[in-house]
Parts: structure tokens; C-alpha cells; sequence
């Protein structure tokens, strides 16, 4: 099944800074990564749909973070679709990082499942793009070990709520096999140009 994305539709991306990408700073305030490609090349192709698009991404975010402004930043913009891409900070980070954050996946899920529940009641339409970690150190290999469940949670719920999901993950691992990660993210979990070209791109394939 494919994305009917109809004329007039309010389509709204939300998640960490992977979606944010500069935003605030960018003239159409969808930033310069994945969702302005999106937007642009579906435009290009449909130019009578009149889509408005929306990004509410914020870098930084967690799942936790998403759920006080989820009803002024998301449901009060009445979308037709909402695509969400969350995790790569919630990824165990407490033998990294200072503030020491961990969330167990089954919460981690919890969150996820509050934020879809009023967007399913509303017959919204959902895409769940996979958060994904192309490892590029140690480090980052022994942090797979939190975020594959995270991962397996994320498609869970994508089967519990009939949405459309983007595996991520699992893509940009075929891709890195032959050029090595730092390709497609440089530091491992931020796309380089290359990877929201190749996020978009397979965001799309999911459009009728």
C-alpha cells in the first residue's frame, strides 16, 4: 500500500534535529535536509496538489520532549499526514555522555504510542521513518546493542497503527556496505547531503 498524498493535504515532519536541520534559519522553514527535498521534488512532480508542508522537528529532542508540545507543534495544525523520525537520542548514552540519559525501549515505545494514538483517532495518515546509527567508532558500535530494540519497538508500532515505515536502518546499512558510513553520516547519525538525498528518496517511494 502507498501514500495518497491529496490535494490541499497539511503534511507535517516531526522528530530530532535529523528533521529539524536548520529550520528556523531557512526561508520555507523546512530546513536544508530530507523534508525540503521532499518537498521540492514532490512539487516538481505535482505542482497542482498544493501541499503545504511542515517541519517541527527540534535537534535535540527525545521521545519525552515530543510529548508536551505535540498538541500545539502537531495536532493544532490539523495535519493529513504526520512522518516522525525519533530516537538517535534516546539511544543509551550514559557511558558517553554527561547527562548519563537512558530509556528502556518498552518506555521509549510508550511515548511513541501516546504521540500516534490522538493522530489514529483523527484518521491521519502515518509514516514511521526507523532511527538508524551508521557506526562510525567503538562507541557507537556498543550503543547498537540500545538502539535495536528501539528499532524493533518503532515497527511494532508502525503494524500496530497500519502505518507506512521507512526502514531506515536497515537501508543506509546496504548503502554503507559499499562506500563505508561516513558517506551518508559523517558522524555516524547525522545525514551528510548524500544521506537525506537517499532518505527522501526512499520517503517517496512510499508516495503514490
Amino acid at each position: 500500500m502507498t501514500i495518497t498524498i491529496r490535494p490541499d493535504s497539511i503534511v507535517m515532519f516531526a522528530g530530532d534535529s535529523i528533521t529539524d536541520c536548520q529550520r528556523l534559519e531557512s526561508e520555507q522553514g523546512l530546513g536544508f535536509g530530507y523534508p525540503l527535498r521532499i518537498a521540492g521534488d514532490f512539487g516538481f512532480r505535482h505542482p497542482d496538489r498544493g501541499v503545504t508542508w511542515r517541519n517541527s522537528g527540534i535537534s535535540g529532542n527525545k521521545v519525552m520532549d515530543l510529548e508536551p508540545r505535540w498538541q500545539r507543534d502537531v495536532l493544532d495544525t490539523d495535519p493529513d499526514l504526520v512522518s516522525l523520525l525519533i530516537g538517535a537520542n534516546d539511544v543509551g548514552w550514559k557511558d558517553y555522555a554527561e547527562d548519563g540519559y537512558e530509556i528502556p525501549a518498552a518506555d521509549f515505545g510508550a511515548g511513541i504510542d501516546r504521540l500516534l494514538a490522538p493522530l489514529a483517532a483523527r484518521d491521519v495518515q502515518l509514516v514511521l521513518i526507523e532511527p538508524f546509527l551508521l557506526p562510525v567508532n567503538d562507541a557507537q558500535r556498543v550503543q547498537r546493542e540500545d538502539l535495536d530494540p528501539k528499532i524493533q519497538v518503532v515497527r511494532e508500532l508502525a503494524r500496530k497503527y497500519g502505518a507506512h515505515l521507512l526502514a531506515a536502518d536497515g537501508m543506509f546499512a546496504e548503502l554503507a556496505a559499499t562506500t563505508g558510513p561516513e558517506f551518508w553520516a559523517a558522524d555516524g547519525v547525522h545525514p551528510t547531503p548524500a544521506g537525506h538525498a537517499a532518505l527522501a528518496a526512499a520517503w517517496l517511494r512510499l508516495v503514490d
